[in-house]
């Protein structure tokens, strides 16, 4: 991981930290090119976890949104998830 994405995941842990009593219900949100193994993959990191998940796709059908609402124990369980999918290609985490 690059520094860049360090100093992001940081400051990202301590707002979490600061702002939310654990465990609490979170809201991902990403992007990724419609492919379904990617949209697949995306879910699967949220199976048995009791995940609402949400999927959108662009006018276009190019790209879909991924919402997931799940209760998480922890800022850095966020953070974890957030880096585990970070390889995704093509995938942006709002």
């Amino acid at each position: 991981m690059n520094t860049q994405n360090e100093d992001f995941y940081k400051r990202l842990k301590e707002e979490l930290s600061n702002s939310t009593l654990w465990p609490a219900e979170y809201l991902f949100k990403f992007i990724v090119p419609t492919d379904t193994e990617k949209i697949s993959r995306i879910n699967n990191a949220f199976n048995g976890m009791g995940a609402v998940i949400k999927t959108t796709k662009s006018k276009n059908g190019k790209y879909t949104s991924i919402s997931i609402n799940v209760k998480m124990q922890s800022s850095q369980a966020v953070i974890d998830k957030y880096i585990e999918l970070s390889d995704v290609e093509g995938i942006i985490s709002l």
